[in-house]
């Protein structure tokens, strides 16, 4: 279905076409005070190109018609690679340097020649400054086809939707947050294969129902699963809290999150598997997997305003909007979290434990 298009007015005379307008009036005027022939004829072609031109330019915007294609992944505060696909529907004209601006474009657009009936793909580049879910509903297309006389301007309507990702942050003191364990060569307190119980988290979709705990489950209601010990596995365990207590600002919020990001990606660059728990779903991106499904749900999340019980493991790092009113995402080292692997929401700051190689 064709996208419509608004007019908003926005239709201005160039430095050129200034030049020519006050060129053809004093051509005009003398036409008028000599009664030359010649003049007059010249005075019509130049008012007959004035008005080509503002004809040409209207009927080429009118037709053009956007649709956004393939957008790369989109972080908050980052460019990302994306196509616009243009099409011009005018069976007469051709429409020559237009440039696509929209508040999601990093920077203006560029298309030199549009033919009639044809079809332009644009490289762009896309910028969306916070998380969550986007909404891309105009372009603007402005031109000064064909004579450089008018600058107009033609509002494209388009519907796209992109998932927006939180924010990655410098990575001052993510390296830390790396570090290994320092213990007993056989045993790795991690989870893995393994005969010894490490922990238990929530069921994810993919497990085997052989490392069910039918105890945990039956009491809590939902299906809870083993982690044996591991020798040699690497994996890592997030916990998010999306609770924002009372006098928590929005900035903090998205703060956390966009920590609790940072975490998951350097995690995942370094080829842990992760598993990001948040109120009733659990998701895992297994070593060497894409953490897509985990930036999408971080980048998903909404506030919670009740305080929701979740289960944390031995060595899980949680985040939380601070209720000491700490700086928001900051995780503190504390052990809390591993003596309170099954325990429910903890009060106070951001407990969590070094994570393991």
């Amino acid at each position: 279905m064709p996208h419509a298009f608004e007019f908003n007015g926005v239709v201005r005379f160039t430095g050129v076409g200034t030049t020519y307008l006050v060129t053809t009036v004093v051509l005009a005027v003398a036409a008028v005070n000599t009664g030359n022939n010649a003049l007059y004829i010249g005075v019509a072609l130049m008012l007959g190109s004035l008005l080509l031109s503002g004809i040409a330019s209207k009927g080429g915007l009118k037709h053009l018609r956007v649709d956004i294609g393939g957008i790369d992944e989109a972080w908050a505060g980052r460019p990302a690679h994306g196509t616009l696909r243009v099409r011009n529907d005018s069976r007469i004209w051709n429409v020559r340097d237009v440039i696509l601006v929209s508040d999601a474009l990093a920077e203006p657009a560029l298309v030199p020649v549009l033919p009639r009936r044809g079809v332009v793909i644009v490289e762009a580049q896309f910028l969306f400054p916070r998380r969550g879910l986007a909404h891309v509903s105009a372009i603007d297309a402005y031109t000064r086809y064909p004579f450089g006389f008018f600058f107009k301007k033609r509002r494209l309507r388009v519907t796209s939707e992109v998932i927006v990702y939180p924010p990655i942050l410098a990575e001052d003191g993510t390296r830390e947050q790396f570090h290994p364990v320092v213990g007993e060569q056989s045993t790795a307190n991690r989870p893995g294969p393994g005969t010894e119980v490490h922990s238990f988290r929530d069921y994810v979709r993919g497990d085997s129902l052989r490392h069910v705990h039918w105890k945990k489950s039956a009491s809590l209601g939902r299906w809870i699963m083993k982690q044996p010990e591991a020798e040699a596995a690497r994996s890592v365990h997030v916990v998010v809290d999306p609770y924002k207590p009372k006098g928590a600002t929005d900035e903090e919020l998205e703060r956390m999150i966009a920590e609790a990001a940072t975490f998951v990606f350097h995690a995942a660059r370094r080829g842990f598997d992760v598993t990001l728990s948040l109120p009733r779903v659990t998701i895992r991106a297994r070593e060497q997997q894409s953490a897509a499904p985990i930036f999408r749900a971080l980048a998903l999340l909404e506030a919670s305003h009740e305080p929701v019980q979740q289960i944390l493991e031995r060595n899980s790092v949680y985040f939380a909007v601070s209720v000491s009113r700490r700086p928001a995402g900051r995780v503190a080292g504390a052990r809390s979290a591993a003596d309170e692997a099954s325990a429910v929401r903890p009060t106070g700051g951001r407990p969590t434990v070094g994570v393991s190689q």
